[in-house]
């Protein structure tokens, strides 16, 4: 796998994926548009930090996305999104990708890493 830090010109390359998932498993109803927005909006916050993940093809496996904040004696990470594509699900990809994404922020200085997430079966 290669993890790549995603940049606004990697919109396009992500945004099937959340489409996908959303959409076709967790009863979603993103368009193309609507998915741009909120891919851009992480995209373009301040201090915004997100990684892409990639197979040796090439193809797309799964992105993270979230953002730096400070507080008054450490900097944390806000982890917004994480997507794994629905046929890369169950092999271990979304840990791996979590993990490689905890390491590079706490390289880059964050002291902690917060996740907000709905507490319910699908995403325990």
């Amino acid at each position: 796998m290669q993890f790549d830090v995603m940049d606004i010109k990697d919109i396009d390359l992500v945004i099937p994926l959340y489409i996908d998932y959303y959409n076709n498993h967790e009863g979603s109803c993103w368009t193309e548009e609507t998915a741009q927005k909120r891919i851009r909006q992480v995209l373009k916050t301040e201090d915004s930090y997100s990684l892409i993940m990639t197979d040796d093809s090439g193809e797309v496996c799964g992105f993270a996305m979230g953002y730096f904040k400070q507080y008054d004696d450490i900097i944390g990470y806000t982890l917004e999104e994480i997507i794994i594509s629905y046929n890369h699900q169950n092999k271990g990809l979304g840990s791996l990708l979590l993990s490689t994404l905890e390491t590079k922020v706490k390289e880059a200085g964050a002291s902690c890493v917060e996740l907000q997430a709905v507490k319910d079966e699908m995403h325990e």
